[in-house]
């Protein structure tokens, strides 16, 4: 992937919990000299204190794009997003087995440079109130690959430790 002179390219860090996106997210931007996108939905719970409901779900997308927009004019060539809206309507298929009409146009507009997925082949962590189980991470994922496969997406599959899927995303950057 070429970037062009003065053109920020946005990355799409995807997958389910406890893939290691935002460790990735952060050290990527570490290497690349730039910022990164924390995933809002963290902060979400957080504030909170509950996992979202089903009417929280296009805000939680919305402000996960706003949140991109307010960065990038901060980023040096790459933009590492940890998470998209793509992955909000993902969660809302899992969980309530529907999408609305303004999640399902926001994960419609994905239009990254690149989209990277985390892989399931880490531990699974138990982090409060964000993570289920095991079962669901399994669920999460075959949801999203069916979706990028669905939409005609690209995307690619990183495996391995932090050090190997760097390795891996700087072949393409």
């Amino acid at each position: 992937m070429e970037t062009l002179p003065g053109r920020i390219e946005r990355i799409a860090i995807l997958g389910a919990e406890s893939t290691g996106k935002s460790t990735l997210a952060e050290a990527l931007a570490a290497h690349y000299g730039t910022v990164w996108v924390p995933e809002y939905l963290r902060e979400f719970v957080d504030v909170n204190e509950r996992v979202p409901r089903e009417d929280d779900q296009v805000g939680i997308a919305r402000t996960q794009l706003e949140r991109e927009a307010a960065l990038l004019p901060r980023a040096n060539r790459f933009l590492f997003c940890d998470t998209a809206p793509l992955m909000t309507a993902v969660y809302s298929r899992i969980y309530w087995g529907r999408v609305p009409d303004a999640l399902l146009a926001l994960e419609a507009a994905h239009d990254y440079a690149l989209t990277l997925v985390a892989d399931i082949d880490l531990p699974w962590v138990p982090d409060g109130l964000q993570r289920e189980s095991e079962e669901v991470r399994r669920r999460v994922h075959a949801q999203l690959l069916a979706v990028l496969d669905a939409r005609a997406i690209p995307y690619t599959l990183l495996r391995g430790d932090l050090a190997q899927r760097m390795r891996q995303v700087a072949a393409f950057l």
